[in-house]
């Protein structure tokens, strides 16, 4: 990932934040044919100090599924389209539009899972993370013989990266008055996106100030 070192982030709070507010992710790994694959998918994240676990599973009859070896997880951020008359020197400056936004590259290895024990707690962790924020009660039954049998259906994985890469790119280039005028713009636009593009930007122009 291309990052400019004005966006670059190194405190792994910043991953913490992208997959707390959104666990759904792209895992690209190297295709036979010699192009890549990309699966979308839910993931549990688990990090202690330096060390980011992430685990998940695959429909066993995805070409992806099974795959050991190197591997890239995209993790997703909110962003927004920054309109360059929210600048107050736009005109002398000659700005031009451009995408604010966060995401994270994680460089690793996966190791597939097969075992019906990593399987069903894989399945067991990701419903008792996601059945209560929408009000639900499922959860794994492992004395439920057909919930057993359709863990024959999907094959489970753990990724270990070795590289991480945060990307925040929130006008950390430009000067406080246009960050200002860019949040104040942010804010007039509906939707959540850029409400929290918003939030992002006001939180590094502060962590920039003198104290």
């Amino acid at each position: 990932m291309y990052t400019p070192s004005a966006f670059a982030e190194q405190d792994l709070a910043g991953l913490d934040w992208l997959l707390a507010r959104d666990p759904f992710a792209t895992l690209v790994t190297p295709g036979g044919d010699g192009l890549p694959v990309a699966t979308h998918l839910p993931v549990l994240y688990a990090r202690h100090g330096g060390q980011v676990l992430l685990e998940g599973h695959w429909a066993r009859p995805n070409p992806q599924a099974g795959h050991a070896g190197p591997a890239l997880l995209v993790v997703h951020g909110p962003h927004h389209y920054i309109s360059p008359g929210w600048y107050p020197d736009k005109a002398q400056a000659a700005r031009v539009p451009t995408w604010n936004y966060a995401a994270a590259h994680l460089s690793g290895t996966l190791e597939p899972l097969h075992e019906e024990a990593d399987l069903a707690s894989i399945v067991a962790r990701l419903g008792e993370r996601f059945e209560p924020p929408v009000g639900g009660h499922w959860r794994y039954d492992p004395d439920d013989e057909r919930e057993r049998r359709q863990l024959r259906g999907i094959v489970g994985f753990r990724f270990h990266p070795s590289r991480i890469e945060l990307k925040f790119k929130l006008n950390q280039n430009h000067p406080p008055a246009n960050v200002e005028g860019a949040i104040a713009g942010l804010r007039r636009q509906p939707g959540d996106a850029a409400a929290e593009v918003a939030a992002l930007m006001a939180d590094r122009l502060a962590r920039r100030r003198p104290e």
